[in-house]
């Protein structure tokens, strides 16, 4: 019998380039890995034709799939995090200078009301700021990938043909969250110092957003046990290498993700990518919340039915 191969998607990044270039690899098992330049299409991929064997997904697109019954589970493998006060955007020359201003108006979101920087600039306004969610209308500029998705009566959808950074400098929307390809140089944070405003919530309350987990297929877990262990320590061992290169300062070039990892050592102490449930439990309960709150589960989810069998106690 062949090596088993498992077809899978992950963008380059620092904490997983290791494993992509065949430094690090799976002892029963390797990985074919396929390049999608845009990875959000890998995400509705996966969603709707389960396309790959593993793929690194969106945190909150993983919530409402599993919550519809999509046949894939995650590993509590969490390639990317980021600080997400600077992704809420206005125009410096319009009426709204505080996010209390938002109140009972149009708000655009970049993609869907599912995408998790969404998810967490809107608790970011609501919990620091004291925005009511429920007072704004949401504009999403796309749909949803998990398409039997249903949005809250407050989320409203962008027209067709319609650019969201034309109607936030129109005035259509009043400010956006998420990312927004304009030049506009009035284009700017609505929270001030918002760089700085995101390093503080993580010093003070340990705020340190998650965005991307990594999901198998649920028929690939039952057919090979003892892949979800394997490729846990795969990721974290290729993670482990990065991590090593950042404190020793060994990285050529660093990018503004890999200097935002060694902001968070230096912060923190600890490493800037733990992987596991242990040591997340506080951001994956807190998202839970949010996604609940924000009406994106109907329901709460334990967190022993996200994780894949076998990987509950693993630390990497």
């Amino acid at each position: 019998m062949g090596e088993l191969r498992l077809r899978a998607v992950s963008r380059t990044q620092g904490n997983n380039t290791d494993l992509k270039s065949g430094e690090v690899s799976a002892a029963s098992f390797g990985l074919d890995f396929e390049e999608v330049p845009v990875l959000v299409q890998a995400f509705r991929r996966m969603v709707r034709e389960l396309r790959y064997d593993v793929c690194e997904m969106a945190f909150t697109t993983y919530l409402c799939a599993k919550a519809h019954g999509t046949p894939f589970t995650a590993l509590p493998i969490f390639l990317v995090r980021d600080l997400h006060h600077r992704a809420i955007l206005h125009d410096r020359r319009g009426p709204v200078t505080s996010p209390s201003q938002l109140a009972g108006r149009r708000v655009g979101v970049n993609r869907g009301y599912t995408v998790t920087t969404g998810v967490w600039a809107r608790a970011i306004l609501q919990a620091e700021y004291g925005l009511d969610l429920d007072a704004v209308t949401w504009v999403r500029s796309d749909e949803e990938h998990v398409a039997a998705y249903r949005p809250p009566a407050n989320v409203e959808d962008l027209p067709p043909d319609h650019d969201l950074a034309d109607r936030l400098l129109d005035g259509d929307v009043a400010a956006v969250v998420g990312g927004l390809r304009t030049d506009d140089p009035n284009v700017v944070p609505l929270l001030p110092d918002a760089q700085e405003a995101g390093f503080a919530a993580l010093a003070e309350r340990g705020l340190y957003p998650i965005n991307h987990l990594v999901v198998v297929r649920d028929e690939v877990l039952a057919d090979h046990p003892s892949v979800a262990a394997e490729l846990f320590e795969a990721f974290a061992e290729s993670k482990r290498r990065y991590v090593s290169r950042l404190a020793h300062d060994e990285i050529v070039d660093p990018s503004a993700t890999d200097r935002m990892h060694r902001r968070v050592m230096e912060i923190t102490g600890e490493d800037p990518l733990p992987y596991g449930i242990a040591p997340n439990r506080a951001m994956i309960d807190e998202l839970l919340g949010h996604a609940l709150h924000q009406r994106i589960l109907a329901r709460p989810l334990a967190v022993d039915e996200l994780f894949a069998a076998g990987t509950h106690d693993l630390v990497g």
